[in-house]
């Protein structure tokens, strides 16, 4: 359910901005709208620890797939507030904990119109965590829960062209239903990405 609300979110948020004409000054003029998509690989660092603690096993850590769209909206001063859609999807999921998510929330971009720009973002959604095996806490033995992600994080872009860029990200998330004494993990995913930004006026750059 959560990968098929994934795509569906992606989809839904990419068909947004056809309805807005997009126009610039002159050639190295910001649009008002920019709609972008990205997509990379993610280390994360999940935060759990095995639930049996030897020395051959490792914390949990995956190597997941993150995708994403943001819809840009008009800058002032250099810095642009942007909507985001993002999900992340395991495909290593290690042998302590599986993470994956679709979050959505809103990032602030700066330096606008230079090559280098970074950004601040505070996203939130819903994850779901595997636990390959079982996860023994307590007197019970967890296989999957659901909860709500808190995802503060930034990065930078680099824009390559026009329409291509290459992205650094890391979040720093806050997972909930965790079979901690807390009842809370803290999740560090680090993602680096390709960024494809769609220009809807071909008489201008970017």
């Amino acid at each position: 359910m959560i990968r098929k609300n994934f795509w569906h979110a992606l989809v839904a948020t990419a068909l947004l901005p056809a309805c807005f004409s997009v126009a610039q000054s002159g050639p190295t003029a910001v649009q008002p709208l920019q709609l972008s998509a990205f997509g990379g690989l993610s280390g994360v660092l999940t935060g759990l620890a095995p639930s049996v603690v030897s020395a051959s096993t490792p914390q949990g850590k995956n190597l997941s797939i993150t995708a994403g769209v943001d819809l840009g909206l008009l800058s002032h001063h250099g810095i642009r507030p942007t909507i985001e859609v993002r999900g992340t999807l395991p495909v290593d999921k290690g042998v302590v904990d599986a993470e994956k998510s679709v979050l959505f929330g809103g990032r602030f971009d700066f330096w606008m119109g230079h090559r280098l720009h970074p950004y601040a973002d505070f996203l939130f959604g819903r994850g779901q965590t595997e636990y390959p095996g079982g996860y023994i806490f307590g007197n019970y033995q967890y296989n999957l829960t659901t909860t709500n992600v808190l995802s503060p994080g930034g990065g930078v872009d680099f824009d390559l062209t026009d329409q291509l860029a290459i992205k650094a990200d890391i979040q720093y998330q806050r997972w909930g239903s965790a079979p901690t004494a807390s009842g809370v993990v803290w999740s560090k995913p680090i993602t680096a990405a390709v960024v494809y930004h769609f220009n809807f006026n071909r008489r201008h750059k970017r």
